[in-house]
């Protein structure tokens, strides 16, 4: 007979364990947070100092002030400046007009929330 322990430690572990930032987003804001930390992480990675604050930046003064959202933008970062290891980079001007996509999609986000 089987333990039931594995079975008790893989559900706490799903339970416990953050969500992948490319999971799907619940609402408009925080898939536009994640938008911006993926940006944010080509960015840093493909060495962009001016979008990486740009993004940064976005939402630090737009998005609502919380946790989750914090880590839905540092877990986006990461996995997108992993990524982009394995990739060619995008160009500056193509790499910023996805920004300002970024960007004017989390104002509409948190403007259609309140």
């Amino acid at each position: 007979m089987k333990s039931p322990l594995p079975l008790c430690l893989t559900a706490f572990a799903s339970l416990v364990l953050p969500v992948s930032a490319g999971a799907a987003s619940n609402t408009p804001i925080e898939s536009a947070v994640a938008e911006l930390g993926r940006i944010h992480g080509a960015a840093l990675a493909c060495k962009q100092p001016a979008l990486v604050s740009r993004a940064r930046n976005a939402v630090q003064t737009t998005a609502p002030k919380t946790r989750a959202y914090g880590e839905i933008f540092e877990n986006a970062t990461s996995e997108a400046f992993l990524a982009q290891g394995q990739a060619v980079c995008p160009d500056t001007q193509r790499l910023a007009g996805q920004l300002t996509e970024a960007e004017n999609k989390l104002g509409d986000s948190i403007r259609n929330a309140r």
